[in-house]
């Protein structure tokens, strides 16, 4: 058996032993790849590693950047309380199409708000209506924006919020000093930010399994 193979026998083990069956997210996985939409959602183990982080916070609130169809934003908003928030910003119209369909299936519609357009846009409109801070950011859009995102997510959480920067490893590309692809440099400068940032304490974490060899950051934000 390849390194590869071993790594996905490995999750699927797990998932099989750890997580049930869960019509809704199979539903959006089946309907998203129908639509064509590129199969970039987080692992379902990864789901719900997200899912009980925002439980250990007592998130009240998530902001996700990247619906893509809104498999992510099913488990963060299953771990909402009835009167829980989840804004998602979607860039392509016609995944957030297929991520409200999707929500509505899993119950969600009255939790989760899929705001259309480019994230830069959406975010200083969001920042503009003053909301409380989030308990809980999600960031797992366009990479070469990440530092960017990070800028935005330090500017709408508070103390003890809680930032999560997904696909950081890419491969093992982002410590390769020689690679100049956009989203391996976006990657890097969020990362620089996490580590040097007053307002951070932060750590990465490499993984391997069904999404293959990637990894994701996580800081907690402290000031």
């Amino acid at each position: 058996m390849s390194e590869a193979r071993l790594w996905h026998t490995v999750d699927d083990y797990f998932t099989e032993r750890l997580l049930g069956d869960d019509e809704a997210l199979a539903a959006a996985l089946r309907d998203s790849d129908a639509a064509g939409l590129p199969p970039i959602a987080v692992s379902p183990l990864q789901g719900k590693l997200l899912q009980l982080l925002a439980r250990l916070q007592g998130a009240r609130r998530v902001l996700e950047i990247g619906t893509l169809g809104g498999y992510s934003t099913i488990w963060l908003g299953r771990a909402l309380p009835a009167d829980g928030r989840l804004v998602t910003l979607e860039y392509d119209p016609r995944h957030a199409e297929v991520a409200v369909r999707n929500l509505a299936r899993a119950g969600l519609a009255e939790r989760v708000e899929v705001r259309v357009g480019p994230a830069l846009e959406s975010l200083p409109k969001l920042a503009d209506e003053q909301p409380p801070p989030f308990d809980l950011v999600f960031v797992d859009a366009d990479k070469a924006n990440n530092p960017h995102y990070v800028e935005w997510a330090l500017r709408l959480t508070a103390a003890g919020s809680l930032i999560v920067l997904d696909n950081v490893v890419r491969g093992g590309r982002v410590a390769d000093p020689g690679n100049t692809d956009p989203d391996v440099v976006g990657t890097r400068a969020a990362l620089e930010m996490f580590g040097t940032h007053p307002r951070l304490d932060a750590t990465a974490v490499q993984t391997v399994g069904a999404k293959d060899h990637d990894g994701f950051a996580l800081a907690r934000v402290v000031s």
